[in-house]
């Protein structure tokens, strides 16, 4: 909702964001920081959000939801509306006497993005696809050309398309198997529901096929004539049917080919890399499955690749007349067999090909024709491993940090003896490497452009690991500027994690947090548990039952950091979107007095209520991550750290709260509701900011400078909070 995300220094900062007046004015004759002159307008007082008691109640527990009114399905209601833009307005008048301050870092994020820039071409069906952005605009040029050397052409220009529109999306694009026609989806809402459009290449006609309320993703038919999408529902917004679609027909008369009856799974399709299936995945957090549609013969009936069974996953990529096959079959953190296409469902003629070791997690595979290439991470180090089909041999590809972030990309070729990965680290701007898989030989395809100024060599990072209360020790990744770092407890800290899905948060390159390093900040993630930086069992140790060791890690490391002399007792920051914004609920409830500043993001606060609630966009599909409130000791566990439920009167820090109207994600009123009781109970004289963007949804601004506006405007608040000067 979840499903992937600034300041006077500790002696006071003037805010009065706890929405009575009295606290407002007995803040404006506060002394300031030292190192901070800036003095914030605390002339405006906070909005105060009326009160209507809603009860609701389940397995003998009442719960009064004074704010429950602010729920808004259709985003039309004028008080609502009111109020939101009352709560912008009150951010900006607060931090105007930072506008300067905003100002300057967004040209200094903006100046990081390289004007005139292109991916790295990728080669499909005889052309080569790529996209391209110039000078100040916001949006991609989609191309392609049949050879590296030749002009290209022009398929989609999303510059073009998204005028008149406050937020645009290109979702996915495909072309046929004959070259001349293409499929793509586009979103001008933010609410992860596509229209799909076909394009003859040819003519430059847009057909009159239209698709609508589909989750982006199309896939062709090998006949030019038939496609196949995802059909999402309105309500839920869980994709669950998978239509085929023939041409010059209208969407009405589409022939339903799968629908998903369980509300728990996610549905996606994709394309074998020879062009044969089309694979319709199942995704729920303990079972994953496969379906195979025949790309050749797209009207016959599709074939379960293996049936579900509860805790089961695997994934597959076909080579010939094999499958091979990632999975947790008799194997926790997975292991890879090789089935026959003939005769998938019966795993007794299922081969192993790479056994499963229980202290290394495969986390994902790329198969060749001569050999198979897996990521795996042994105590959270990552390391890719080429395996020869033939010989059997293995090898480590070398890689120039010990501590990195790496996946496969652009790998459409099943006859090459090339790889292809995205290298980074916290040092080293994201990469394109084309490796040889036989003699290891790299060629560097791009790496993107810093500024003219940046140089890598200025920076360190470094793997520290943090005991936990329970004795767990917990890996964190940190980077920093040298020559400004002294490990001595000096130096603030802006410490980010997400903790949940089982979602993995590399230690890779953020250009937007130089601007933070080159100002004496140390950056940590924390790579807590119910993620799987340290396998399976890292997440299952964080879900579910176990989902209070994801918010006493994030803590636990924090004060591991300052005892280790990385951080500033007196200036820990912390940051966390979406689940990881629940994170943040969490832990300002939990330790209100550890954290100087909190920046939540898109926050799923509103746990109890929402799971009890399957109307509410994806909320069925997230049982298995955090438990189904109709089960009584799932309810009262969740109920013992939901953020908006455990919010008490007392302290609270400096806090910067965001989100869009359009989220699909975590619906608006979420984080809209928490600062409501927030501002009611809170007894401090902190800041509590909430900034809403009326035209987003749950990743932000669509453009690729617009969306920097927000990373402004935390750092902003950060730096101010943190008594560092800009």
């Amino acid at each position: 909702m979840k499903y992937l995300w600034l300041a006077l220094a500790a002696g006071g900062l003037l805010s009065g964001c706890s929405g009575e007046q009295s606290k407002m004015e007995s803040t404006t004759s506060e002394a300031q920081s030292s190192t901070a002159t800036v003095m914030l307008n605390t002339s405006m007082p906070a909005p105060i959000a009326k009160k209507v008691p809603y009860e609701m109640t389940a397995h003998g527990v009442t719960r009064t939801d004074n704010y429950y009114w602010m729920r808004d399905d259709t985003r039309t209601d004028e008080e609502i509306l009111a109020h939101l833009e009352k709560e912008n307005a009150y951010v900006e008048s607060v931090l105007a006497p930072l506008k300067e301050t905003r100002e300057k870092l967004y040209d200094e994020l903006v100046s990081r993005v390289e004007k005139d820039d292109s991916t790295v071409p990728v080669l499909s069906n005889g052309y080569w696809y790529y996209t391209s952005y110039s000078g100040e605009n916001e949006y991609p040029i989609y191309l392609r050309k049949p050879q590296q050397d030749a002009e290209p052409e022009v398929l989609l220009d999303a510059n073009l398309m998204a005028e008149g529109h406050d937020y645009f999306s290109i979702g996915d694009y495909q072309v046929s198997e004959n070259n001349t026609l293409m499929a793509y989806s586009q979103d001008t809402l933010s609410r992860r529901i596509y229209t799909v459009f076909v394009k003859n290449l040819e003519t430059g006609e847009v057909l009159s096929d239209v698709l609508e309320g589909t989750s982006g993703q199309v896939e062709w038919a090998n006949d030019n004539t038939h496609l196949f999408y995802v059909k999402k529902d309105p309500q839920t917004l869980l994709g669950y049917q998978v239509y085929r679609h023939k041409l010059g027909t209208p969407q009405a008369e589409d022939t339903l080919i799968y629908e998903e009856t369980d509300p728990t799974f996610y549905t996606f399709i994709s394309k074998s890399k020879d062009g044969d299936v089309i694979y319709v995945h199942h995704d729920n957090t303990d079972k994953t499955g496969v379906t195979l549609i025949d790309a050749n013969a797209p009207l016959t009936a599709p074939k379960v690749f293996l049936p579900l069974k509860s805790g089961q996953e695997y994934s597959v990529a076909k080579l010939g007349d094999t499958y091979y096959v990632l999975t947790n079959i008799d194997a926790t953190n997975f292991k890879v067999m090789k089935a026959p296409v003939s005769n998938t469902s019966d795993v007794s003629t299922w081969q192993e090909v790479v056994g499963h070791r229980p202290g290394v997690f495969i986390q994902d595979m790329e198969v060749m024709k001569n050999h198979l290439v897996l990521k795996e991470k042994e105590n959270g180090m990552t390391r890719l491993v080429v395996h020869n089909l033939s010989s059997g041999e293995q090898h480590v590809i070398p890689t120039q940090d010990p501590v990195y972030g790496a996946y496969f990309t652009g790998n459409t070729q099943v006859d090459t003896e090339t790889i292809r990965i995205y290298y980074s680290s916290l040092t080293t701007p994201a990469s394109i490497l084309d490796i040889n898989v036989n003699t290891f030989d790299t060629e560097v395809m791009k790496q993107t452009k810093v500024s003219d100024s940046f140089d890598s060599s200025l920076y360190g990072s470094e793997r520290v690991m943090i005991e936990a209360r329970d004795g767990t020790s917990v890996p964190v990744s940190v980077v920093y500027r040298k020559n400004m770092f002294k490990k001595d407890g000096t130096n603030p800290l802006y410490q980010y994690a997400y903790g949940s899905y089982g979602a993995t948060i590399e230690p890779t390159f953020r250009s937007s947090w130089v601007s933070l390093l080159d100002r004496g900040f140390v950056v940590a993630v924390a790579h807590i548990r119910g993620g799987q930086m340290l396998g399976r069992e890292w997440y299952e140790d964080g879900k579910m039952g176990n989902k209070i060791n994801t918010f006493t890690d994030y803590i636990d490391v924090s004060k591991g950091l300052v005892a280790k002399g990385y951080a500033d007792e007196s200036r820990l920051f912390a940051m966390g979107g979406s689940a990881g914004g629940l994170l943040m609920g969490a832990i300002v409830n939990m330790e209100p007095a550890l954290y100087k500043g909190v920046s939540a993001h898109v926050p799923f606060v509103d746990v109890v209520t929402t799971m009890s609630d399957a109307s509410i966009p994806l909320t069925t599909g997230e049982y298995t991550e955090w438990g189904n409130p109709a089960n009584k000791g799932e309810f009262e566990y969740m109920l013992s750290y939901s953020p908006y439920d455990q919010v008490e009167a007392k302290a609270y820090p400096h806090m910067l709260v965001t989100t869009g109207l359009h989220d699909s994600q975590v619906q608006y009123f979420e984080p809209m509701k928490w600062v409501a009781k927030l501002r009611e109970l809170k007894t401090d004289n902190n800041l509590l900011l909430f900034k809403t963007d009326m035209e987003a949804g749950h990743g932000g601004a669509s453009g690729r400078f617009k969306r920097f506006e927000s990373t402004a405007l935390e750092y902003a608040f950060v730096l101010h909070l943190a008594g560092v000067p800009l």
